[in-house]
């Protein structure tokens, strides 16, 4: 069963993905989704892409679907990351419980 410092962790590292994301993970995924839209779009169609309300509506859906990503890898990093310092945090005091009482 879990205790309680690594759950802490986990919402507390979970928290500073998400802000990390609000400040550095927006343009990113803003950038990355439109420009991997349109090179897919490109592949499809066989060549240069005519700016239609399709391709502008498609490129749209990519943006958002570049946004969202950004935002789970940053959550998701953050997350196993305040795991990761929950564990390392309650590691003596899961220690000192199992090592034997010396008299």
């Amino acid at each position: 069963m879990k205790n309680e410092t690594v759950k802490t962790g986990m919402k507390i590292g979970a928290t500073i993905g998400g802000l990390v994301f609000v400040v550095l993970g927006i343009v990113p995924g803003f950038y990355f989704g439109s420009y991997g839209t349109l090179i897919l779009l490109q592949k499809l169609m066989g060549g240069t892409v005519e700016p239609t309300l399709i391709v502008r509506a498609v490129i749209v859906m990519g943006i958002g679907v570049g946004i969202a990503c950004a935002a789970a890898v940053s959550i998701v990093v953050g997350g196993l990351m305040g795991t990761a310092m929950g564990y390392v945090v309650s590691a003596p005091a899961a220690l000192r419980k199992s090592a034997p009482e010396s008299a």
